[in-house]
């Protein structure tokens, strides 16, 4: 099987229209699957967050000084 240019280059012109066109289907495509993952990336990582701070006891807060006072 000998390879042509015909099964490499499509012979048909396309507009500047068209070529506009799928770039900004592929490039809007990309931008939504990029946004799909990081949303599903921050969801994962919020409930991590959540099981991690139900499994953690409450901080204790330490008292503190009383600052001196001058009378």
């Amino acid at each position: 099987m000998t390879a042509t240019k015909e099964e490499f280059f499509n012979p048909v012109k396309l507009s500047a229209r068209d070529k506009a066109a799928a770039t900004d289907h592929t490039a809007r495509s990309i931008i939504a699957a990029e946004a799909n993952e990081r949303e599903k990336k921050t969801e994962k990582l919020r409930l991590l967050r959540q099981e991690r701070e139900a499994a953690e006891p409450a901080p204790v807060k330490a008292k503190g000084r009383k600052a001196p006072t001058d009378h």
